[in-house]
């Protein structure tokens, strides 16, 4: 009987040993964790960094390559563009003359004759 208990015991034990182990990527140290995401940061911003550069290269191109005219009225348009954005009212003066968009002259509606019927 304390043959049998003492079995028992020995084989739980041994279970719980087999299911402690752990992997070799698991026993890696904080520093070591550290400097690999450091690592993987760092090559990060320096992908990003070539992504904005290629991406500012190509709109400077972009410009380079337009007319004075089509410029001009980039310009503005980014002007306005960023005014919308930062939700500020055009200049007054510019409100008070510019065109009036579908307010034309106003033509009298006519008058539909109403006939009675008997």
């Amino acid at each position: 009987m304390l043959k049998s208990i003492l079995v028992i015991l020995l084989i739980l034990g041994l279970q719980h040993v087999s299911y402690s182990q752990v992997g070799p990527h698991q026993h890696q140290s904080l520093r070591s964790k550290i400097k690999h995401y450091r690592e993987e940061r760092k090559k990060w911003k320096e992908e990003r960094a070539k992504e904005r550069e290629e991406e500012k290269r190509i709109r400077e191109y972009h410009k380079r390559i337009q007319s004075k005219e089509v410029f001009s009225r980039m310009k503005k348009s980014k002007e306005k563009a960023l005014r919308n954005n930062s939700h500020q009212r055009e200049p007054f003066l510019n409100r008070l003359f510019q065109k009036k968009r579908g307010r034309g002259v106003k033509q009298p509606k006519e008058k539909s004759m109403k006939v009675k019927q008997y």
